[in-house]
Parts: C-alpha cells; structure tokens; sequence
C-alpha cells in the first residue's frame, strides 16, 4: 500500500510546487482579445507597485522590493533612482510642484527638484498600524485633498485603530487626516472619473471557499462598505454599501484606471457610460491558478437612480502577476508585472 500512496503523495507535492510557481513564469507571453497586442517594453524593474507618469517619455514606478521610487525614459530606456531608502513603497501622486509618497504606514511629501529629485522630505501621516496588508495607493481629489487607501492589519477582525482597512483623506499640507470611508479591507487602488466620483477596487477576506467576491466600489463619503461583518450569510451588512461590480473570490483585483476617450483599447463612448481597466494578480488562496489577468470594466449609471452597474469581461489572460496599470496620455495602456525581476508591458492595437 505504502508504494501506491508515495507516487500520489509526490505527485501532489510536485503539482504544488507548480501551483506556485507558475504564476511568475506564466507572464511572458500573455493573450490579449483579437485586434490587440501587448509588447515588453522593460525588464529589471524590481518590485513594481505604482505607474506614474512624469511626462509622455519619463515614467516613474515605485519598487518596493528596493525600497526606491525611479524613472524610466521610455525612448531611451535610462533609468535613474529618485528616491532610495524608504520602506515598502505602494503609492506615489505628483501635484503641484510636489511628490507624494505612500510607504508602510507612513504618507511624506516631498519637492521635486528641478532635476526631477524628490528632496525635502515632509511626513504628514506617521505609524498607520502594518500587518497583513499595509497603506497602498495615494490619490489627489479635483479639490487638492489627497485620498489614501489603507490595508487591513488582518484577514478578519476588529482594528484597534480605525485608520486600518479604510480610505483616509489627508491634507497635502498639514498631514490632518481622517476616515473618508470605512469597512475596506484590502484596497489597492481607485481612479477619479469626471463626473461621476471616486471608483477603487477592494479585496476581501481569504479561507472562505467562494466567498467573497473582489469589489470595484464606488465611494460615497462617510459610508461603510462591510467589512469585517460581511458574513457568507450577509455578504453586504445593513447599512453598508454594495459593490458595483465584482470578479472572481481571492483573485485580488487590485491596479485600476479609467480608459481616455482618445485610447484604441475597446470601450464605452460618453453618451453610453465609461469604462476602467483593472489588474487581477492571481491567488495563493486556490487549489488551481486564478486571475493574473486585465479586466474591461464598462460602468453604466442609471439615469433615474443614480446608481451603477457594471459589465466586466477579461481583455487579456495568462498575464503573470499584474500589478500597477496606466494609461499614457496617448492612451495606450501599460502595466508592470510584480516579482520575476518585474516587467513593464504596453497594450495597443494592431497595426
């Protein structure tokens, strides 16, 4: 008996050794919808966790494996260190003159030289609790109030501090802070829509089988949006807010932005709705791969009610471990995958 049980047991180990790895092998040759193609445009990148871009040449990426947040001229392919030594780096917004930065647990503003350098550094918000997740994406509102997104320190459970698991305003010049919405376990990343608000992504509880689903979410100031109490049985507690549309459980929806009305990619005209692009960086939390995709996400809203729905369809696949996503203001659409030394990938249609 015990030589049939060891070909099976080393079988199963070997299948999870693959389990494993093939999400960051797996990026290399990804599979877009017909009428697209999606390029390599750099490697070496590190840890990447935010797009930015200085300019239509220069792109700024956050590397949180090196602790650094650097420039990429996409014409030449040089690259230089704005900003070394800071720790675990998820989040960057340029504004006025000014580089914010999101790290673990802490949000600093800084100048931009003339030479591009990210000096004087200013924190505003210090020691936000890390622990499972930590403090990500920062954003800056049409008002000039930045919008900071915040992890949850665990999987499921009652934060000590509230700032965990929220969305977080915060004014670019005084560091004054406060909760800007409630019961967000795990978002990544949102993208401002004119004329329609704040949409952001928002990652749920793991262990649970095929609950929950990942959220995109619009905000709604003040709200809740469930979490921890969303419950199998009540996945949207009285009282909270519902997301709009939602993906495949612990596949961690995560990088988001809205699609320019002058990009190629496929999408909604204004008299018909808008529509987002977002990452999906695969799970650890399934037995076979999940995810490692980019989703089209069309937003429609209800002239009568206001409300939204959302249509979402996978527009390439066998991506790897997508992270970050952009748009260049040419609209072409970039994003960079996470671990494997980190790739930077643009999408554009066929010639």
């Amino acid at each position: 008996m015990r030589r049939h049980v060891l070909p099976i047991v080393a079988l199963l180990i070997t299948l999870l050794l693959l389990r494993q790895v093939y999400p960051y092998v797996s990026g290399q040759d990804p599979t877009v919808v017909d009428g697209y193609e999606v390029r390599e445009v750099a490697g070496e990148l590190g840890g990447p966790t935010c797009l930015v871009w200085a300019n239509t040449t220069h792109l700024l990426f956050c590397d949180r494996d090196g602790g650094t947040i650097s420039e990429l001229n996409l014409d030449t392919d040089e690259r230089r260190v704005l900003l070394n030594g800071i720790d675990r780096p998820h989040g960057l917004a340029l504004h006025g003159g000014q580089a914010y930065v999101s790290t673990a647990g802490s949000l600093t503003a800084y100048t931009v030289g003339a030479d591009g350098v990210f000096e004087n550094a200013t924190p505003l918000v210090q020691d936000v609790p890390v622990g499972n997740h930590q403090t990500n994406a920062v954003d800056v509102l049409p008002n000039g109030t930045l919008l900071w997104h915040s992890g949850s320190t665990c999987n499921i459970c009652v934060e000590d501090d509230p700032r965990n698991g929220a969305l977080l305003w915060v004014n670019a010049s005084s560091g004054e802070h406060g909760i800007l919405a409630s019961g967000v376990r795990n978002s990544f990343d949102g993208v401002w829509v004119g004329g329609h608000g704040y949409f952001f992504t928002d990652n749920g509880r793991d262990w649970e089988g095929d609950h929950p689903p990942e959220e995109l979410n619009h905000l709604i100031v003040g709200a809740s949006y469930g979490w921890p109490d969303d419950e199998p049985a009540t996945p949207v507690p009285e009282g909270t807010e519902g997301p709009i549309g939602t993906w495949t459980p612990h596949t961690s929806m995560n990088g988001i932005d809205v699609r320019p009305p002058n990009s190629a990619l496929p999408g909604l005209s204004p008299m018909e709705g808008f529509t987002l692009y977002a990452t999906v960086y695969g799970s650890w939390n399934t037995l076979l791969p999940q995810g490692h995709e980019i989703l089209r996400i069309d937003v429609h809203q209800d002239d009568a009610s206001g409300t939204y729905t959302t249509d979402i369809t996978r527009f390439a696949w066998d991506a790897g471990t997508p992270l970050p996503l952009t748009f260049h203001p040419d609209g072409t659409l970039y994003y960079a995958t996470f671990g494997n030394g980190g790739s930077l990938y643009a999408v554009s249609s066929q010639a």
